[in-house]
């Protein structure tokens, strides 16, 4: 089973509502999510939007991020000591994993997630119709959507 990644409900609603605002509506919009991991958790503490590290992140309608966005990415965790957990990314339809998206995982490391948002992740955002894919290597993932994905990302109040 894939490691649980913990978002409060507050920080969560808030990148929901920022992704929704950054892709207006119109074009898609994403985000690294930094944090910690303590064993089988991943604790999220903030996020990086992908237009923060390239202003022309979303020019094209989609997610495109060049090897200057990652450098920028990895001297911000350099610097905060935060890892990245995750990266997400919102679709104007369905949350499934587009060819480009299979293609060209954001971290080509295995065990990285990726998190998919339908609908430029108007509201509601039900997590069983987001997509979560596991990244294997060699351009394979494990699907781990629909209802599985609750036991996974948990974004809940928590002490």
């Amino acid at each position: 089973m894939a490691d649980k990644l913990v978002i409060p409900r507050a920080q969560w609603l808030a990148l929901m509502a920022e992704l929704r605002r950054r892709g207006g509506g119109r074009t898609e919009s994403g985000a690294f999510l930094l944090g910690k991991r303590q064993g089988d958790r991943r604790l999220f503490e903030r996020c990086v939007f992908y237009d923060e590290l390239d202003a022309n992140a979303y020019s094209t309608g989609v997610c495109v991020l060049y090897a200057d966005a990652f450098e920028r990415l990895w001297e911000f965790c350099r610097t905060t000591g935060l890892q990245v957990l995750a990266d997400i990314h919102t679709h104007g339809g369905a949350a499934t994993q587009s060819e480009a998206d299979r293609c060209n995982p954001m971290i080509a490391r295995p065990g990285h997630m990726a998190l998919i948002v339908e609908r430029f992740a108007s509201s509601p955002v039900w997590r069983h119709r987001m997509g979560l894919y596991q990244y294997e290597g060699a351009h394979a993932w494990i699907n781990l959507s629909g209802w599985r994905s609750r036991r996974i990302l948990k974004t809940g109040t928590f002490a």
